[in-house]
């Protein structure tokens, strides 16, 4: 059983001979994502050529256990013929190969860096590329997010995508998150820890991980109002979070040292989340001045 968007992976491939050099698969997968879904099969973040989806690579990684995909370094390459397609998207598929032809390699990363410069903010071969293009780079480097210096955050991962996770703490210019769950584990792809910290550190941000910091979940078992978890909160402020002193020192270390940390766990809103008592006593340490915004 695959999932649509792993259909629009395979179909796009075959649809490509068969093969496609790792770089060029991304571009073309993220511009026919942008020019030919009304809900973009996958989402991407700005990396270092460019344009990156880290739900693709793992879809690849399933599909190539499946044995739809061969293992190949630098390359996507089928194992075996894709059909029984929607006949729609197959069209689409077609139709956008065809318009796309002529661009590959070099071409086609600058093609994509042109037409979407929010793309490619964090390239490391933009300069090259684009150096006949000063006016090219100086958009680019407008889109870069402003840092405004040393701050504090809260990003839950409910609801969101690994892609849209990690571009909202690049908008925000987050340089350390910190993880605030007691088990840092998750069904949902990307945020289990060791594959969080992976992708985290991929766009240049530290990860931190303080579990002293959590909540255990048999707590967290019976919330259903929010009363329930103003309970369980004012419960961990009065019992759990005195004791932990020298975690919350350690993230206004950092903040002091000039860093931007984004602390993190998995509900959306913030007041249904401990990290928000986290960002409170770290706030009463550090002052007004540095009340957190929540991403």
């Amino acid at each position: 059983m695959l999932f649509h968007r792993q259909k629009v992976l395979l179909g796009l491939l075959s649809a490509l001979g068969g093969e496609a050099a790792a770089v060029d698969f991304q571009k073309l997968l993220f511009l026919f994502c942008q020019e030919e879904e009304v809900q973009p099969s996958y989402e991407f973040v700005p990396h270092r050529f460019g344009c990156y989806s880290f739900t693709s690579v793992a879809d690849r990684r399933k599909l190539e256990e499946k044995g739809w995909l061969e293992t190949c370094d630098k390359t996507w390459r089928l194992a075996k013929k894709v059909s029984g397609l929607p006949h729609d998207l197959n069209i689409r598929l077609h139709r956008f190969v065809k318009r796309t032809a002529g661009l590959r390699g070099d071409d086609l990363v600058r093609d994509s860096y042109t037409r979407y410069p929010r793309t490619a903010w964090r390239s490391e071969i933009r300069e090259r590329l684009l150096a006949g293009q000063p006016e090219v780079l100086k958009q680019i480097e407008s889109i870069r997010p402003v840092s405004h210096g040393a701050g504090l955050a809260t990003i839950g991962y409910e609801g969101k995508s690994l892609e849209a996770y990690l571009n909202s703490l690049l908008e925000s210019a987050v340089t350390i998150l910190c993880d605030v769950r007691r088990n840092p584990l998750s069904r949902k792809y990307g945020f289990s820890k060791n594959s969080l910290k992976a992708a985290v550190e991929a766009i240049g941000v530290r990860y931190e991980h303080l579990p002293e910091l959590g909540i255990d979940s048999e707590e967290r078992q019976e919330l259903k109002t929010q009363a329930d978890y103003d309970a369980l909160f004012d419960r961990y402020e009065a019992r759990d979070l005195p004791k932990q002193s020298d975690a919350v020192a350690r993230i206004v270390g950092w903040i002091r040292d000039g860093e931007r940390v984004a602390l993190t766990c998995y509900e959306l809103h913030p007041h249904q989340c401990h990290r928000h008592c986290v960002a409170e006593a770290v706030e009463q340490n550090l002052g007004a001045a540095f009340s957190p915004q929540h991403l």
